[in-house]
């Protein structure tokens, strides 16, 4: 059995360069570790895939494979620079003045990443009073080689939401929650992230996901409870307001 367009998959997976066998990207912790590029802000967790949508994308030689696998199928995919991070393009390479680089410019050194005139680049030389910046991708010419383990399809609503949550919501999984009735659903937000930053950002692209990928619901909700947390200590119960901002559309 394999994936039609816009299906939703997990699948846990490591990336290297072929010709170095760097690896550099993971979404097994393990991996992570044993590699040394464990990032502890990352949530280490099976990646949420839309075949053939940009909602979830993944390099398109991945995406075109993983359209031909199977729920259990675990697979080495080779992705060439075309269908990958692109050819090298000698144009996008220039030397400017190091001075242009302004406070940065006795920090930084070569390989590192640097935004200069709103564009990031790597640097790859510094001398005589010049700096050469790479704007092409850092893999860009590279062959990049996948592990991959396709480890479930996401075909019930609930899955779905499931799914689309754990990868929005930046929190422990354990902390996210949902009621799922009918044609709408309750979504808790998790009291740590009430205060976020983007936190309105993350709700839009999740009601937006959502009505995409379980179009039979009508109405998303996002349930939000705010503790009195000055309350005195000798109630018995702390009061609590619970607020919720609801997201609607309707299927014609």
């Amino acid at each position: 059995m394999t994936f039609d367009k816009s299906s939703l998959i997990l699948v846990d997976y490591t990336a290297k360069v072929k010709d170095s066998d760097e690896v550099f990207d993971t979404t097994l912790e393990e991996d992570a570790k044993k590699h040394s590029i464990f990032d502890q802000n990352v949530k280490y967790q099976p990646k949420l895939v839309s075949i053939g949508e940009v909602s979830y994308p993944v390099l398109k030689g991945l995406d075109e494979a993983l359209a031909k696998t199977s729920v259990g199928d675990k697979l080495t995919i080779e992705v060439t620079p075309d269908k990958g991070f692109g050819e090298r393009d000698s144009g996008k390479v220039r030397m400017i003045p190091i001075r242009k680089l302004g406070e940065d410019a006795e920090k930084v050194s070569v390989g590192d990443t640097i935004e200069v005139d709103n564009k990031r680049g790597i640097i790859r030389f510094i001398g005589s009073g010049r700096v050469q910046i790479d704007y092409n991708h850092r893999y860009a010419g590279k062959t990049i080689v996948f592990d991959v383990n396709v480890i479930k399809s996401l075909d019930s609503s609930s899955d779905k939401i499931d799914g689309i949550l754990k990868n929005r919501l930046p929190v422990e999984n354990s902390k996210i929650a949902f009621d799922l009735k009918d044609k709408q659903v309750d979504v808790t937000i998790p009291e740590e992230i009430l205060r976020a930053d983007g936190l309105q950002i993350m709700k839009h692209f999740i009601q937006l996901d959502i009505f995409k990928f379980v179009p039979s619901l009508e109405k998303v909700s996002f349930v939000e409870t705010h503790v009195n947390k000055q309350a005195s200590s000798s109630q018995n119960k702390k009061p609590e307001t619970k607020t919720e901002t609801p997201t609607e559309t309707k299927t014609e």
